[in-house]
């Protein structure tokens, strides 16, 4: 299916691994120029050539943390540079932390916070003037979170300010209208990223059993019995990116197996 965004700019926040990457990896092979963004160099110029590997095509990046104020101007001045228009906005920034609501004191919600929600305010703010430009007209997709609409147990921080993502969501589609410009999210359920690697690992050895053991345990609740891959999400995100979704707005879509259960 051709998605009718071949030569646009897209900037992947979040791309060094995981959904971001493979969000990266399918703007890439739909014909998409890609600027790749992440707070470890190391890994995005791994990323970069990982990516030339596999499409051909090398991609510009720019390490950039999105939780301190002077990288994110370090990112509005370097894109400036790099493209004079931005079609195509992905952020896929933030994670969750497990702990019990008793566990958690200020600094810990506050530094959650900044990850999960300013930290994805900060790069739309960042790329804003750019997508205004778009002679088709902007599109930007939030990586979220099935916990948002079906909250995880032991999760409570990060349930709260991925709800806070469909929030802004529903916000900006509405506001950025005049300039063009859709706000869509997706919100992946559990997917074998390194971050559910790590948990399992952690969880494995704190129960003595093999992370394969945590991972066949969580996976119990999922109707589709397994976890999701990064690139299964990524196929929504490159779709909600596209001309193809051109009446999908203010939308958090789920990609999760069916976990979340709810009606709305």
């Amino acid at each position: 299916m051709d998605l009718g965004i071949k030569g646009e700019t897209a900037l992947v926040v979040g791309a060094s691994e995981g959904i971001g990457y493979e969000s990266a990896k399918g703007l890439l092979e739909e014909g998409v120029r890609v600027l790749l963004c992440s707070r470890n160099a190391k890994k995005l110029e791994i990323a970069a050539a990982e990516l030339k590997r596999a499409t051909g095509i090398e991609p510009r990046w720019h390490a950039a943390d999105v939780t301190k104020a002077a990288d994110i101007a370090s990112l509005r001045s370097w894109l400036g540079r790099e493209a004079a228009q931005l079609d195509i906005l992905v952020s896929a920034v933030g994670g969750s932390q497990r702990a019990l609501f008793e566990e958690l004191d200020d600094a810990a919600w506050l530094a959650n916070y900044e990850f999960n929600l300013l930290g994805t305010v900060r790069v739309i703010r960042a790329a804003l003037d750019s997508l205004k430009k778009s002679r088709a007209g902007g599109r930007i997709v939030i990586l979220g979170a099935a916990g948002a609409r079906m909250p995880y147990p032991n999760q409570v921080v990060s349930n709260v300010h991925k709800a806070g993502l469909i929030a802004l969501v529903k916000t900006l589609g509405a506001e950025f209208q005049p300039h063009n410009i859709r706000v869509n999210s997706v919100s992946p359920g559990r997917t074998l990223t390194q971050l559910w690697t790590t948990r399992a690992e952690k969880l494995g050895r704190e129960r003595g059993v093999s992370p394969e053991d945590v991972i066949d345990e969580f996976t119990e609740e999922i109707p589709m019995r397994r976890f999701g891959r990064p690139e299964e999400i990524a196929a929504m995100v490159v779709f909600l990116a596209s001309h193809k979704a051109s009446y999908v707005n203010c939308q958090s879509i789920l990609v999760d197996g069916g976990i979340a259960r709810g009606l709305i």
